[in-house]
């Protein structure tokens, strides 16, 4: 039997979320406050080459339904984002495709480019919208951003579609 660390890595290629529960977050870019949100999310999308908008779709939903807030008589993971009224801060980043197998240099040609990125990146949001999140913050997607946050839990998961 070969040994885990001798066996070549295999990327899956999806589009990607980092999701962040916090009590509150917040962006700016070059000193001027873009979005800011309460409780609920902070997601960091990525968006690779090939992905479609039925993959933000279900990546949407998804995130929409996850139980990752305390219900009644402090029951773990009892409610979803819908649940509490909570807000999500969605910031476009597209060093989620960075590939770090080879070399010290990550590699990110698995991203989506700019121009397909970006309807993809608008679409997620919408979709956000449409299954019924009242408050959903955004960065500028391209640019060098930053972000402040603080993790509720701490809670940070990586979902992919």
């Amino acid at each position: 039997m070969r040994s885990p660390l001798t066996i070549p890595w295999v990327y899956a290629l999806f589009m990607r979320v980092v999701l962040q529960k916090v009590t509150r977050a917040s962006v700016t870019v070059d000193g001027e406050a873009l979005g800011s949100v309460g409780a609920g999310y902070v997601l960091f999308l990525g968006v690779m080459g090939g992905d479609t908008s039925a993959q933000a779709a279900l990546l949407a939903e998804k995130v929409v339904k996850l139980r990752l807030f305390d219900g009644e008589g402090g029951k773990i993971n009892d409610r979803t984002v819908l649940d509490i009224g909570g807000d999500i801060l969605v910031v476009s980043q597209f060093t989620l495709a960075g590939r770090t197998e080879k070399g010290n240099r990550p590699d990110y040609t698995s991203a989506a480019p700019p121009d397909e990125a970006r309807v993809l990146y608008e679409y997620f949001i919408g979709k956000l919208r449409e299954l019924g999140i009242a408050k959903v913050a955004s960065g500028r997607f391209g640019a060098a951003m930053q972000v402040e946050l603080m993790n509720d839990g701490p809670v940070t998961l990586v979902l992919d579609r």
